[in-house]
Order: C-alpha cells, then sequence, then structure tokens
C-alpha cells in the first residue's frame, strides 16, 4: 500500500562544511512543486544548489539544479521510491563548504539527508476512493445522509430534481458493503446511475 506524509519535515545535514537543509512534504502536483522550489530559491539567495524530487504519479520529477548529473534528483527519488511513497516532494537546499565532496559524496549526502528527514516525517496510507452515484426519493434523503456519514464519504454534490441526487466518493474497500447496505435499507427504492 502507498504511503503519503501527514505534514513537511526538515532536516540538515553537514558534511565537510556544506550544508544540506532537505524538506519532505506532501505533493499532488508538479506545477506545486515548482513554486515551492521557486520560493525556497528566493529564501535562500547565496545556496549554491537547490535540487528535488518529486513522487506524484505521471508528473514525477528529479532536478539536479547544477549538481554533476544524477549525484541529487535521481538518488532523492529513488530514497522515495524504495519508502512506498506517493505525492511527496523531497527537497534540498545546499550551501556550499569549501570542500568538494565527489560524485559518491553527494550522491550520500543527497540520499542520507532525505532519508533522515523521512525517518522524522508521520506516514499514512494513501486510500484508492471509489466514485459513487445515486438518485432516490426526498423521503430517504436524511437516511442516506446518515449512511453516507456513517461510512465517512466524500459529498462532492447533492442535486434536488425529481429525485435526489447524490455525487460521493468512499474508500474502495467499503464501496461494495455502502451500495448493498443502502440497497437493502431504501427497500428498492434507491438507482444507482453512472458517476458523473
Amino acid at each position: 500500500m502507498p504511503f503519503s506524509l501527514k505534514a513537511p519535515v526538515q532536516y540538515e545535514l553537514v558534511i565537510k562544511k556544506s550544508r544540506f537543509i532537505a524538506c519532505v512534504q506532501p505533493m499532488s502536483d508538479r506545477s506545486t512543486a515548482q513554486q515551492i522550489v521557486a520560493g525556497l530559491k528566493a529564501a535562500h539567495p547565496t545556496a549554491a544548489h537547490v535540487c528535488w524530487a518529486l513522487l506524484a504519479g505521471g508528473q514525477s520529477a528529479a532536478v539536479d539544479d547544477g549538481e554533476p548529473s544524477g549525484t541529487a534528483g535521481r538518488p532523492m527519488l529513488d530514497v522515495l521510491r524504495h519508502q512506498d511513497l506517493e505525492g511527496v516532494l523531497a527537497t534540498v537546499v545546499r550551501y556550499f563548504g569549501g570542500v568538494k565532496l565527489g560524485a559518491g559524496g553527494l550522491v550520500r549526502a543527497y540520499t542520507d539527508s532525505v532519508a533522515q528527514a523521512l525517518l522524522l516525517a508521520e506516514k499514512i496510507p494513501l486510500l484508492k476512493m471509489t466514485s459513487l452515484r445515486c438518485c432516490a426519493p426526498y423521503a430517504l434523503e436524511g437516511h442516506i445522509r446518515r449512511a453516507l456519514a456513517a461510512y465517512t464519504a466524500v459529498q462532492l454534490e447533492v442535486e434536488h430534481g425529481s429525485q435526489v441526487v447524490f455525487n460521493f466518493a468512499v474508500t474502495a474497500d467499503v464501496a461494495d458493503e455502502l451500495i448493498a447496505q443502502l440497497n437493502e435499507s431504501c427497500h428498492g427504492q434507491l438507482g444507482w446511475l453512472s458517476p458523473a
């Protein structure tokens, strides 16, 4: 089961006078990640590099920001992958301390700083959601709302027309159980529609 992070966490590592300020945080898309990186560059104008890795489905990225190719972004991304994470941004702001670390030293520094930050982070399971849509007579609206609340459904939209139409999402593991429970308790007066 993939995990994400509950909140951003920072960790600072100093190796041969170079400072590596790592941050791992939940992140859903590349454009927001790029805004975070731009903000870090503005907040740390004297930093030598702001390297980052994003693991977010088809929007994943690994950026070395001037470090030798493959010594920062890709190793950071590998750390995220090995921890079975999804929807996570890792950034490392590097202040150069005057001593060159070599390619192997850079890889170790970037992976260690991200790995240490992840040790401090609280991981949360990513649950797959299922979208559902149903319609029912007005007399059942309150009953259906209570059932959805009991299954911690995310109500996306409720439409009031000739009948009440509910658009909602629940975790995939309880979807079948909720459908069966509603079908039984509504005595066949519930209609299931294709999600909008």
